[in-house]
């Protein structure tokens, strides 16, 4: 059976291998790229170099940035006393959007999956705990996803913390059960902040 010429073919793989996009969507995207003007196909080419050679994690939360420390981690009128726990960049947006909770944020890029061979060196665990040596945080917040992994993410990370003497709670279930935050309606996640619970 004839394909497509090799260079389509290697495109059409390329967004076949991005999250959610299966074969008919990558071939959809890939005629779509091919059919951009020179000028608008480089501005494309240009906006991915460019956020791959500038987007960095954060050295304090890891949270992803163009400048040497983000602005949430940098802001004045941020509450340094209160860290919310995420699993990935785009929960930090979703609570953001909220316009409730005032605090800083850690990202841990992923959660405890041992049927995926993802153990908590495999997330960016240890530099929350680095980030709890002085006494400027009083309390952490549970946010990772309401899934198997995310529970034993909230759970692993409160059973290290809790002995240092850090209050920790978890986001109320106004998130669904399965649900990731970044899907999660705007009155839901100031629903669950306002009503978090000690762990």
């Amino acid at each position: 059976m004839e394909g497509f010429a090799a260079p389509l073919e290697e495109l059409i793989d390329s967004f076949s291998a991005l999250p959610s996009i299966g074969r008919k969507s990558a071939q959809r995207l890939a005629f779509h790229i091919l059919s951009l003007k020179d000028e608008e196909a480089e501005k494309f080419i240009n906006s991915i170099t460019k956020a791959r050679s500038s987007i960095h994690r954060c050295p304090v939360c890891c949270n992803l940035t163009d400048k040497d420390i983000c602005r949430i981690c940098s802001s004045p009128s941020r509450d340094k006393s209160t860290v919310c726990v995420v699993e990935n960049p785009k929960d930090v947006n979703a609570i953001e959007k909220t316009h409730e909770y005032n605090g800083l944020y850690h990202v841990l890029h992923g959660a405890i999956s041992p049927m995926n061979d993802i153990g908590i060196e495999d997330i960016c665990a240890k530099e929350l705990i680095l980030r709890l040596e002085d006494d400027t945080v009083k309390e952490i917040i549970m946010a990772t996803n309401t899934t198997v992994e995310g529970e034993a993410t909230a759970m692993y990370l409160s059973r290290l913390i809790k002995p240092i003497g850090i209050k920790v709670t978890r986001l109320a279930y106004g998130v669904p059960v399965g649900a990731d935050l970044e899907f999660a309606d705007e009155v839901t996640l100031v629903r669950a902040i306002e009503g978090r619970k000690d762990l």
